[in-house]
């Protein structure tokens, strides 16, 4: 089952484009990377999928198919927006009271007991707690839910290393215990390193890529050789991002799962994560319009073919 799906998704405000042309598909039981610049696209996306932002164009689904925002997909999708949203005047406890009125499956022993476990305080005004307790309280509320599908945004952006890494574990301890597949926007592209199993890039208001990270890792080599021969031998692949000096050129490429012998004078070398999304990110656009559109519309195992 696709925990999300989108097709041809688009976002127009007058004549700009937030998001447009957005094709992937996400098989539940991931957590899913959605990484790019400021004003890529991210927070436009993870609104259209929660129902708070109407496309101009394209669909989107969630849980196998339910139309994104109806009330049947929101009763199993759980949302964290920026800045770990609280009502700052309302304590821990009117949190958990507030949230529970307003959704008709809510686990309160679960939240109380972890808040507990936390050491957050059911008294203390929301305002007054740290960033990464009110970070802590924001996803409390969101499991207690019980969703099968959790959407981050940027929960990270604000927390120090030890916040992030408490934040993290427990999002991996909800998808281990409850089988909740996540969707997690963030520029922590370390931090996501360790955690993440799916990618998605967004850069210019459109997808570059997207793919289960192993099979994206497979498909992409770092090729290093005689800058003088870099255009021809980039002429024969699907070039991300190309870094030439006087003798020595970089070229970092999809090349499938299994990749073609290298010429005499070339080394191939393994990509890491980081330096995929920055190519992704920095390049105007994969070299092959026809490459990039079939990327697009490629199933999670094709797109690394």
């Amino acid at each position: 089952m696709n925990v999300i799906e989108t097709s041809e998704l688009g976002k127009r405000y007058g004549k700009t484009w937030a998001l447009r042309d957005c094709t992937f598909a996400l098989p539940a039981g991931h957590l899913a990377a959605l990484v790019g610049p400021n004003g890529a696209g991210k927070s436009t996306l993870m609104n259209m999928l929660v129902g708070l932002t109407v496309p101009t164009a394209g669909t989107a689904t969630v849980l196998g198919g339910r139309p994104a925002g109806s009330p049947a997909a929101l009763d199993g999708v759980a949302f964290v927006a920026q800045d770990a949203p609280v009502y700052r005047n309302l304590s821990s406890a009117d949190m958990l009271h507030l949230t529970a009125n307003l959704n008709h499956r809510f686990d309160r022993s679960f939240a109380q007991a972890r808040l507990a476990d936390l050491g957050i305080p059911l008294k203390k005004k929301a305002g007054k707690l740290s960033g990464g307790q009110q970070a802590q309280l924001a996803l409390t509320l969101a499991l207690a839910r019980k969703p099968r599908l959790l959407i981050l945004d940027e929960p990270l952006a604000s927390l120090d290393p030890i916040a992030r890494q408490d934040f993290l574990s427990a999002v991996l301890t909800a998808m281990a215990d409850d089988g909740v597949s996540v969707l997690l926007s963030s520029h922590q592209v370390a931090e996501l390193e360790r955690v993440a199993d799916y990618l998605i890039v967004l850069s210019r208001a459109q997808l570059q890529v997207a793919g289960e990270v192993d099979e994206l890792l497979a498909g992409h080599r770092v090729l290093t050789g005689p800058s003088a021969e870099a255009e021809e031998y980039a002429a024969r692949l699907t070039v991300v991002q190309t870094r030439r000096g006087e003798n020595q050129a970089h070229l970092l490429a999809r090349t499938g799962a299994t990749a073609d012998p290298v010429p005499p004078g070339w080394e191939s070398h393994q990509v890491s994560l980081e330096e995929l999304v920055m190519a992704y990110l920095r390049s105007p656009g994969i070299s092959e319009p026809s490459a990039l559109a079939r990327l697009r519309h490629a199933t999670p195992t094709e797109a690394t073919r």
